[in-house]
């Protein structure tokens, strides 16, 4: 008996210290920056970091001479249907999550622990926007032609695709707004490769200043104060 409380008692002590060591990790390394890369392009495209307390999106221009999204994420999918955007918002993250919890109010403890562990399929979520404002939740940032080709081939190799090569819609009605849909999405979320994850690596393929790990958008808009 005592040998078993013992063993209970070791390993709630291990879990314990994962989770404390997760934690000081989660607050500590996101500080640690990393760099803008030199470049003598000049920025002339302007995207955005945009966090809705939860989630992080990278806005991007609608159309420009490099990429028309509007033919990637067709603007019929939206309960909307408008057209009339000039910017769109694509996120990467678990699929569960972002459809069941658009705000830390509706988390549910088994929508937590499947995506912490690797249980669930990844979503993209894209929406559109007639303009964009900075403030604490939005910063803007002018990327090079080259950066901003890299970061389109970043974003768009997560999409998961069909035969055609098309992205693939999710048909659900738990979008956020009327200008939004999910799409399916390649790769898996976990406690060490969030939303927020996926976003401070796309700012790094675009030569822009990131954190060096980073779980929560916090990290990521540290370094765009």
């Amino acid at each position: 008996m005592k040998k078993t409380l013992q063993i209970i008692l070791k390993s709630l002590a291990t879990i314990l210290g994962l989770v404390l060591l997760y934690v000081i990790s989660a607050l500590i390394i996101p500080l640690i920056p990393v760099k803008k890369k030199a470049t003598k392009e000049p920025s002339t495209i302007p995207i955005y970091i945009y966090t809705n307390g939860v989630h992080t999106d990278i806005v991007l221009p609608l159309k420009n001479d490099q990429m028309d999204w509007s033919k990637k994420i067709p603007f019929d999918n939206t309960v909307s249907k408008s057209s009339d955007f000039n910017y769109v918002g694509i996120g990467w993250g678990d699929k569960g999550f972002y459809l069941d919890t658009p705000t830390w109010a509706e988390l549910k403890v088994s929508t937590a622990f499947y995506a912490a562990f690797w249980l669930g399929d990844s979503a993209m979520h894209c929406t559109f926007y007639k303009e964009m404002t900075e403030g604490e939740d939005c910063k803007k940032i002018m990327i090079t032609e080259i950066q901003y080709a890299d970061l389109i081939k970043f974003i768009d190799s997560k999409f998961d695709k069909n035969k055609k090569g098309e992205n693939i819609l999710i048909p659900t009605k738990a979008v956020y707004g009327k200008d939004d849909a999910f799409y399916e999405a390649k790769g898996s979320y976990s406690f060490l490769y969030t939303c927020n994850t996926w976003t401070n690596d796309g700012l790094k393929v675009a030569g822009q200043k990131a954190a060096l790990w980073v779980p929560t958008d916090f990290g990521i808009f540290y370094h765009y104060q």
